[in-house]
């Protein structure tokens, strides 16, 4: 079981990226985004089940995606709009029966 994150990178502000994390051998599990910014704790950035039920920070709403392709085992996060407050690390997650997995994250920087 391994989650790897990619796509994080530095943009202006009001531009997009596309996080997508790469979920290998996690078949049907709920996935999620989260971020911690620095002297933050970790937060919910946005979750989608395995049924494709979809739950979003209000932060984000109106501006991030979440989506799943299940043949591939992958999950995006498209980010647009993206605010100098969007600036954190962005972690991967999934979990199934009691048990989460976190992969490494990546960092988005968004300049004023």
């Amino acid at each position: 079981v391994q989650l790897q994150a990619s796509g994080g990178g530095l943009v202006q502000a009001g531009g997009s990226l596309r996080l997508s994390c790469a979920a290998s051998g996690m078949f049907r599990y709920d996935m999620g985004w989260y971020r911690q910014a620095p002297g933050k704790r970790r937060e919910l950035v946005a979750a989608i089940t395995s049924t494709g039920n979809i739950n979003y920070a209000d932060s984000v709403k109106g501006r991030f995606t979440i989506s799943r392709d299940n043949a591939k085992h992958t999950v995006q996060l498209q980010m647009n709009s993206l605010k100098p407050e969007d600036t954190a690390v962005y972690y991967c997650r999934a979990y199934k029966w009691g048990v989460e997995h976190w992969g490494k994250g990546t960092l988005v920087t968004v300049s004023s």
